[in-house]
């Protein structure tokens, strides 16, 4: 794996699949009495500019259960690229800590932590993708399939960063994943292209279908998010009128295959994109996705550190 990790369109298939079983193994082990201590006496610096649940508390917790410690940087003790450039405080930083992981707003902000730091440098979330969740809802699959080649992954809503990194993850492990979104919502280009190079190698595919009921016929996952990100809040009155159709409720997820897994990265705004009904029924993983956030982003930190 690179010295970073930024975007899992930057790992081979083999390199994914081994950070899969890394987070399989390390999962396990803390549920029958703990992790070693494989990060002891490591630090990792983690630089806020959105506010998370999980993010913060998935990176803390796989830290102490390491050996190690996080620091939590605030937007206001930063200011990345205001108060100082980005490429200042990724000199600076990265002669304090082991390892920094970054949740901003642009990712060309990442993108240049990574280059002027001398430690590595995890995207916990950028405009452009979000790694971190991609591989714990790969994990997640995972752990309910036990396998990836020839399942389907129907992504139904709002085309954003989440999608992004489950079309590179899906792709280069050989599932078929298939956006379904309104009109002017579907995924960039470049990414549906990029994700397409991986599908072709390895038997993959990657599909855009507007039609929300045809999209999730015959699917293995149903996954969704918010209709309206942070930072798109002027958008917000717009989305409601156009993403309705778009909700996953239990008559979508009937029309899926009968032991099909429902996905959401959290947090959810029940009764929009997504119904109490299908977030608490039988075909909901949300909160094993959760969780997982932790054991996945501990195998990142482990291959980046030890």
């Amino acid at each position: 794996m690179k010295k970073d990790f930024i975007s899992l369109a930057d790992l081979t298939p083999a390199q994914l699949e081994n950070l899969i079983q890394e987070a399989v193994a390390l999962k396990a082990e803390r549920q029958h009495g703990g992790n070693a201590p494989l990060l002891q006496g490591k630090v990792l610096g983690m630089i806020f500019q959105k506010p998370s649940l999980r993010t913060r508390v998935s990176f803390e917790m796989a830290m102490h259960h390491l050996g190690g410690s996080a620091m939590y940087l605030s937007p206001n003790e930063i200011g990345l690229g205001q108060r100082e450039s980005v490429a200042d405080v990724a000199r600076v930083l990265s002669r304090y800590v082991d390892a920094i992981m970054a949740r901003v707003f642009a990712h060309d902000h990442v993108l240049e932590l990574a280059r002027y730091s001398r430690v590595p440098v995890i995207n916990g979330l950028s405009d452009y993708s979000h790694p971190c969740q991609g591989l714990a809802d790969l994990l997640t699959i995972y752990e309910k399939f036990g396998r990836f080649k020839g399942l389907t992954l129907a992504y139904v809503g709002d085309a954003n960063n989440v999608l992004t990194s489950l079309l590179f993850g899906g792709a280069k492990l050989g599932m078929r994943v298939v956006s379904s979104n309104p009109a002017g919502y579907t995924p960039r280009p470049d990414v549906l292209a990029l994700a397409g190079e991986f599908a072709r190698a390895s038997g993959g595919s990657v599909e855009v279908i507007e039609d929300p009921h045809l999209a999730v016929r015959g699917a293995d996952v149903i996954y969704t998010d918010v209709w309206t990100s942070m930072g798109q809040e002027a958008e917000r009155a717009e989305r409601l009128r156009i993403f309705p159709p778009y909700q996953v409720n239990e008559q979508l997820v009937s029309e899926a295959k009968p032991d099909a897994i429902v996905m959401h990265c959290l947090p959810a705004h029940r009764g929009e994109e997504i119904t109490d009904e299908v977030v608490d029924g039988p075909h909901s993983v949300v909160f094993d996705q959760a969780e997982n956030r932790m054991h996945a982003q501990k195998a990142i930190l482990v291959e980046l550190l030890k």
